[in-house]
C-alpha cells in the first residue's frame, strides 16, 4: 500500500483522498539563440579555455560542482499547503514578514 504525506507540513494523506495534490516543477538553464559576430570567430577558443582553467585552479574553484542542466521535481501536498503554494509559489510573501524590534 502506498503512503503519502505532505512534503511541506508532513500531514498524512490517503492515496485515494481528494485532499492530496501533486505539484510538478521543472527547472532548466535558459538558452537564448546565440548570434555569432566577427569577434567570436576571430577569438582563439583553445587559449580562452586554458585561461579559464588556470583561473579556476588559482582560485580553488575546482571543487565547485557544476549546476545540473535540468531538474524535475514532484511534491505531494495537502489542500491547505497547496492553496498557500498556488497563492505564492516563489514564497515572496514570507520574505517580507520579518518584524525586527527597534533596539
Amino acid at each position: 500500500m502506498l503512503h503519502f504525506s505532505c512534503d511541506i507540513c508532513g500531514k498524512n494523506l490517503a492515496a485515494s483522498s481528494r485532499s492530496r495534490f501533486v505539484v510538478k516543477m521543472e527547472a532548466y538553464a535558459a538558452k537564448d539563440p546565440a548570434e555569432l559576430t566577427d569577434d567570436d570567430t576571430d577569438a582563439d577558443q583553445v587559449e580562452e579555455m586554458a585561461q579559464l582553467l588556470t583561473e579556476q585552479e588559482e582560485n580553488g574553484d575546482d571543487a565547485a560542482e557544476p549546476l545540473a542542466a535540468s531538474r524535475k521535481m514532484r511534491f505531494d501536498m495537502c489542500a491547505y499547503c497547496y492553496r498557500k503554494f498556488v497563492a505564492d509559489p516563489l514564497g515572496r510573501e514570507n520574505v517580507n514578514k520579518f518584524d525586527f524590534s527597534e533596539n
